[in-house]
């Protein structure tokens, strides 16, 4: 499996008009994040899992030419705000296109792209076919996905794991029972908002507490804000096994 990070930012790290901080006016192409989303290459498969609004950008970027599947965490803005660009797919592939997510997620498409679900379809909308999914395990265009519940504060969202890798975002608690499904993942990709404690997120020391005890051959993190500070400076404080994950990274699992 070939796994690409297309975006390892959140809002809070997008560079700002005006915004003096170091990060925002660092010229490393490693401080300059786009929403999380990552695209896994997998048993002939194309899957990218969240689009949020800097997903058109992303997939020019990559040169994605096609996609077979697009998997939600969860319903925030951030994470869903690209769904109308799989349009193009539509276009190329003549056909609708595969979306996942569970059934709050999926209703919350439906009010925010009203029109892609009315009953009278404007020509050369998205094309979608919804798929419903909760905390068990399903399959994507036949690839095995096992949800792993985690909390974002009070809201439930998915993280998955697609054989030896996982994929964990917009996250501040995990049950000893889902770290079960995580534990033996060769590659874990978790989120790791700043330095200090935050409400719904994991901060870089309670991230990197949690990989350490999930031991993972190799682990990522993800969903950075700008407060956490230059990439460069903060790989120097992680152990080993843990780098700091910047948009665009590739790696094979």
């Amino acid at each position: 499996m070939k796994v690409t990070l297309l975006g390892t930012g959140t809002s809070q790290g997008v560079p700002v008009i005006g915004c003096t901080c170091e990060v925002c006016r660092s010229v490393d192409y490693r401080d300059q994040r786009l929403r999380v989303s990552v695209h896994l290459q997998v048993d002939g498969k194309s899957i990218i899992i969240d689009s949020g609004p800097d997903f058109r950008q992303q997939v020019l970027r990559e040169r994605i030419k096609t996609l077979d599947a697009l998997v939600f965490t969860h319903e925030h803005k951030d994470h869903t705000a690209g769904l109308d660009d799989i349009r193009a797919f539509n276009f190329l592939q003549h056909k609708d296109m595969p979306v996942y997510g569970e059934e709050r997620v999926l209703e919350q498409l439906k009010r925010e792209f009203a029109y892609i679900f009315s009953d009278y379809k404007y020509p050369g909308i998205p094309q979608v076919a919804l798929h419903p999914i909760n905390d068990q395990p399903f399959e994507v265009e036949g690839v095995p996905f096992v949800p792993i519940r985690v909390m974002h504060y009070k809201l439930p969202v998915l993280g998955f794991r697609i054989g030896d890798f996982t994929y964990i975002t917009d996250a501040n608690h995990i049950s000893e029972e889902e770290k079960e499904k995580v534990r033996g993942s060769k590659v874990i990709v978790l989120n790791a908002l700043r330095h200090e404690h935050h409400i719904s997120h994991f901060s870089l020391q309670e991230a990197v507490s949690l990989l350490e005890e999930l031991q993972p051959e190799q682990a990522y993190l993800t969903h950075i804000s700008h407060l956490m500070g230059l990439h460069r400076e903060v790989e120097l404080q992680l152990p080993d096994f843990i780098r700091l994950a910047y948009d665009g990274l590739q790696f094979e699992v």
